[in-house]
């Protein structure tokens, strides 16, 4: 295996946990991380399941023991990634495929210059704000936030090893199979 990190970033609502969740499905050189959070659960997800849920005194205090590889303050909420998933992901021989926003693509590519990165793009701005709308318990405010991130963030999509819009699930999904597996073989 020739890669063993791949970096998936997106502006929330354009799809890069959906590519990550099914490439996992897919394929079984591939692990996920598990991503600490003090965002709400939505409905449907639960404990682990997309994240681990702790409290804001919880995520401080881990960050003090120097338990993230990487961590991040995005939409208000704090995110980070476990040092232990990557350890344990490596131990077993899968290569790690992650999703997270630009500030986290970052912090990976400069401690780990080989990962490779992924952008995943809406098609528009128009249809990333329906997108966002669809989802549960958005309220408008937390809307603006995230467009308003998603617009600096989409300005940083050039940076990334590979980009890809995200117009029609199938379609640009297999774009994005394409590439792991010319990273995996």
């Amino acid at each position: 295996m020739k890669t063993r990190m791949i970096i998936v970033a997106a502006p929330s609502g354009a799809g890069k946990s959906s590519f990550v969740e099914k490439a996992c499905r897919e394929d079984s050189r591939l692990e996920d991380t598990v991503t600490y959070t003090t965002r709400g659960m939505r409905k449907g997800e639960s404990q682990g399941h997309p994240y681990n849920f702790v409290t804001r005194e919880e995520f401080e205090a881990k960050i003090k023991e120097n338990f993230f590889v990487e961590w991040a303050n995005v939409h208000t909420n704090l995110y980070g990634t476990p040092y232990y998933q990557l350890e344990n992901a490596w131990i077993k021989g899968k290569c790690i495929i992650m999703d997270v926003d630009v500030q986290g693509a970052d912090t990976f590519k400069a401690k780990y210059p080989d990962a490779v990165s992924v952008f995943i793009l809406p098609p528009s701005i128009d249809e990333l704000r329906r997108r966002i709308e669809k989802r549960d318990g958005k309220i408008p405010a937390d809307i603006e936030i995230r467009m308003a991130n998603a617009e600096k963030e989409i300005k940083q999509a050039s940076r990334f090893d590979y980009q890809i819009v995200n117009d029609q699930f199938e379609h640009s999904y297999a774009q994005f199979k394409k590439i792991i597996e010319e990273l995996l073989s």
